[in-house]
């Protein structure tokens, strides 16, 4: 066993255009369906789920088959190892806390899902359906947790990170540490199986790609529908509302307010991505080269990658609530009364938005066709690569009444004729429009 565990490394800083080429071309193959060179047996596997009915399932936002399809994708543009992947194209299969969607019946199935997915990622599977999700997620960690806290923590967590790796420093009794042992003990946590009672065992770095997988999910699934359900006017995603009467789907297809949710969510689960790096560091100054000397003191999962996804700028920062809801309307007001309100408030709208909400890219793109209506070019280049950048590395769409795919799609038209310092005049040039290069 190695004497390091698997942990996310940031990227080196790259120029914008190396980075918008770079997240290209990891979409692309999602983007042009192909699907065999992202894993050869992708497509065999989602045959297999169409197959037993997961394109007949209703899901929140369309079907089953495309929710699992999407988080897939989310989690492979996040560079998640395959097993975490596999576990979110099938990761409701047995139904779970959340969902009555047991597509494979847990007790017959899960033969028959391990011989697709291997046994590592069928492991997976099971536990992310039969763990209280809720709970575990939302009322154990997230709730324990302000704004303010998370926020500190991170500033003092990154400073823990840096002593440990320059300096031969560990400090458990600093106050994120403590703070975060108390609510996620490094040996993990026991939870209540959903549907039988029994204990379950779930370790730390279990509970944290748990968290990632959440996030992604989340972001896939979850728009205007939900919040009209759920009361979720305040932005926070507490669950706590019950308007089954007003919760009419599929609403009227506003963004969701999700975002300040899940950059909590991100934000906790760096912290136990640090903690992770310092015991890990911890250890192996302890241990030296000499892996058997340790082996005795291996935890569970340490096989897990934690990697870190690309979001709120590396799940470093927090989208406060108001803000969110700010932004959200902002947007929703200059795209459906641009004909009212013309151009330049449209513009002006646009850019408190995304002062507001910097972490979306649709806004960017819409901005970037308003300055390309007016000829400014330059303008319109940087909103639209911005925008493109950001759908790219969400992996799933903010506004959710066009595909990812779409947006993606209409962000590279906008780039490229920018780039070209051209914009049709008419109507019919815009309906000419869609080539991309």
């Amino acid at each position: 066993m190695p004497s390091s565990s698997p942990l996310s490394v940031q990227p080196p800083p790259q120029n914008d255009q190396h980075h918008l080429q770079t997240v290209l071309d990891s979409a692309r193959p999602f983007l042009r369906g192909d699907l065999e060179s992202i894993d050869e047996k992708l497509p065999s596997l989602v045959a297999v789920l169409r197959s037993v009915g997961a394109g007949e399932c209703w899901h929140k936002h369309g079907s089953f088959l495309d929710h699992l399809v999407d988080t897939y994708r989310i989690l492979k543009l996040w560079k998640a190892q395959d097993s975490v992947c596999l576990c979110g194209l099938f990761h409701s299969a047995y139904s779970n806390s959340y969902v009555n969607l047991a597509i494979f019946d847990p007790s017959t199935g899960r033969d028959v899902v391990a011989k697709l997915v291997g046994e590592a990622a069928e492991r997976l599977i099971h536990l992310f359906c039969v763990v209280p999700r809720q709970s575990l997620i939302h009322d154990d960690l997230l709730f324990h947790y302000s704004e303010t806290e998370l926020l500190e923590h991170l500033k003092f967590s990154e400073i823990s990170v840096r002593n440990a790796k320059e300096r031969g420093v560990f400090d458990g009794e600093e106050g994120w540490r403590k703070k975060l042992n108390c609510v996620l003990p490094s040996d993990g946590v026991v939870v209540k199986h959903i549907k039988n009672g029994e204990d379950v065992k779930v370790s730390r770095r279990l509970v944290a790609v748990f968290l990632m997988m959440t996030m992604a999910d989340f972001s896939d699934q979850i728009f205007g529908f939900q919040d009209a359900l759920f009361e979720n006017y305040n932005g926070r995603l507490e669950f706590k509302g019950n308007n089954v009467a007003g919760g009419l789907w599929p609403g009227d297809g506003k963004p969701g307010l999700w975002m300040n949710s899940i950059s909590r969510m991100g934000a906790l689960y760096s912290l136990i991505v640090r903690e992770e790096e310092i015991f890990v560091e911890e250890r192996k100054r302890a241990c030296g080269d000499h892996d058997h000397d340790h082996d005795h003191d291996q935890r569970d999962d340490e096989d897990l990658e934690l990697v870190i996804p690309p979001v709120f700028e590396n799940c470093t920062k927090i989208l406060d609530a108001g803000d969110q809801i700010v932004a959200r309307d902002l947007y929703w007001e200059a795209v459906c009364d641009v004909s009212k309100r013309g151009l330049e408030r449209t513009e002006e709208l646009l850019l408190r938005c995304v002062e507001k909400n910097p972490f979306v890219g649709e806004p960017h793109v819409v901005l970037g066709q308003v300055y390309l209506g007016k000829m400014m070019f330059e303008e319109a280049e940087r909103e639209a690569e911005k925008g493109l950048r950001l759908i790219l590395e969400w992996g799933s769409p903010w506004d959710k009444r066009m595909s990812w795919e779409g947006w993606v799609a209409w962000a590279r038209v906008l780039v490229m004729k920018a780039k070209e310092k051209s914009w049709p005049q008419t109507a019919w040039g815009i309906l000419n429009l869609g080539l991309v290069k």
